[in-house]
């Protein structure tokens, strides 16, 4: 079991996490036609603008309320009212998510009570759902956001149901904020091979996969629709990937009685095949379908060739924790030392079981020197950890966000039978790259006397 340590300083030399609204707008993304909406100061859009553009390389439909001086002290409702007055008038949006920030969490501001009131008087708005969640910078991390964001979708577009109204066919997939579109695809496309019909939620596979539209929008490229998030109701379970999306999963159950599975990874052999055995119970298949056997069997293939690579390689990562348990639970179970882990939340319940004996709550500065005092040989963690990767000369695999140093973040793919195999083949050709030259003392001899080392230098002229 592991303890989580959290060094106590004044201040982050390198910083690692991303804030919680940040996550919550990620979430919001995932609406079709959705508009996320920061209720805080310009600079805090534009600082989470840059990472999100920056990472996906496309034009990100983020706003904010603006508040200045005279809304900070005396309240910011009008703000809200006018923000989303004028976003209804420019782009139409179906979605309006707002997320606060510090500002307006360190005034203790009722966001939420105010925007009851608004909603009530404002009929006009009918034709907008406008979702409201509690994300302050300097409480939890890009994770937390999103969950918080998820689950205020939930509270608030799916309807309480007396009545069982059962779609056997129809499972609704909760999707963690660490999930890359090109994973919601992969995992989509499993579910669909057992003759189930996905509900996916966020899904951010059809709004930031890396699509030319065939016109402007002020909004969202795709996602969710909002008229199916009640449909939620209608499944005959939930799917909810990683431990984040356990409250989401239970306000389904509170609200409609669906049951729910929580699979807390989806990287690694044993995971997957959990992950199988509760589709292979939905659908009624006595196993599961050609196409599927054959990924587990090239896993276990390249299980295989990757082990000669994995095998006592001593591994430092730094990651949201949901993420951070996958990844390194797939190392683990190729025989890797997890000699150096820092997280960005206490939140996160399997921080406990990480197979390690510390995670740290801290920043890229604790990875250095973790991964120094372990020797590490190679890092884990988002495109922000070049610098220490530099300083200590290991590799770096890019996992997390922020990516933006590399081209195609949204179709990397860890997650089943065919990311795992992705996953491991990345691992090991990361340290097949890896420059060695080989001395006489490597194979145990001894070094050649000095005399024979010595080169004598040519007389002056």
């Amino acid at each position: 079991m592991a303890q989580l340590f959290h060094p106590r300083r004044a201040l982050s030399t390198n910083p690692l996490k991303s804030s919680a609204p940040l996550g919550a707008a990620l979430a919001y993304l995932g609406i079709e036609g959705g508009i996320p909406l920061f209720h805080g100061a310009q600079g805090c859009t534009a600082f989470a603008m840059v990472h999100l553009v920056r990472h996906f390389k496309e034009a990100i439909p983020l706003q904010t309320t603006a508040m200045n001086e005279v809304s900070t002290i005396l309240g910011g409702g009008e703000q809200i009212e006018e923000a989303i007055d004028n976003l209804r008038k420019r782009a139409a949006p179906r979605f309006i998510g707002i997320a606060s920030t510090a500002l307006t969490e360190t005034r203790g501001e009722d966001v939420a009570g105010e925007l009851r009131a608004l909603l009530a008087r404002r009929r006009d708005w009918a034709g907008t759902a406008v979702v409201y969640a509690a994300t302050p910078d300097f409480e939890g991390a890009l994770q937390d956001g999103w969950t918080r964001a998820v689950e205020a979708i939930l509270a608030a577009l799916v309807p309480r149901s007396p009545e069982r109204d059962v779609d056997l066919r129809q499972v609704t997939l909760l999707c963690p904020s660490y999930l890359a579109p090109a994973e919601i695809d992969e995992l989509v496309r499993m579910i669909r091979a057992f003759g189930l019909t996905p509900l996916v939620l966020p899904d951010l596979s059809a709004s930031l996969d890396g699509h030319l539209s065939d016109d402007w929008s002020g909004t969202s490229l795709g996602g969710t629709p909002v008229a199916r998030i009640a449909d939620a109701a209608r499944s005959a379970c939930t799917l909810a990937v990683g431990e984040q999306m356990r409250g989401a999963a239970q306000i389904l159950e509170d609200r409609a009685m669906v049951p729910y599975h929580v699979f807390p990874s989806l990287c690694g052999l044993k995971p997957v095949d959990a992950f199988l055995r509760v589709l292979m119970q939905l659908s009624g298949s006595q196993e599961p379908p050609p196409s599927i056997r054959r990924d587990r069997a090239r896993l276990q293939d390249a299980m295989l060739d990757a082990h000669f690579f994995t095998g006592g390689l001593r591994v430092a990562i730094a990651t949201d924790p949901d993420l951070m348990f996958a990844l390194a639970g797939a190392l683990a179970s190729m025989g890797a030392e997890i000699v150096a882990a820092v997280t960005t939340s206490a939140q996160g319940p399997v921080v406990a079981r990480m197979p390690c004996d510390t995670v740290i709550l801290g920043d890229l500065g604790d990875l250095e020197a973790a991964a120094r005092a372990g020797a590490a040989q190679i890092l884990l963690t988002s495109s922000h950890g070049r610098h220490a990767a530099h300083a200590l000369g290991l590799p770096l695999v890019r996992v997390g966000f922020p990516i933006f140093d590399r081209l195609g973040a949204q179709d990397i793919c860890r997650v089943g039978y065919r990311g795992t195999r992705a996953f491991l083949y990345e691992i090991a050709n990361a340290m097949q790259a890896v420059h060695h030259a080989p001395r006489p003392e490597d194979f145990g001899a001894t070094p050649p006397p000095e005399e024979f080392t010595h080169v004598p230098q040519p007389a002056p002229c």
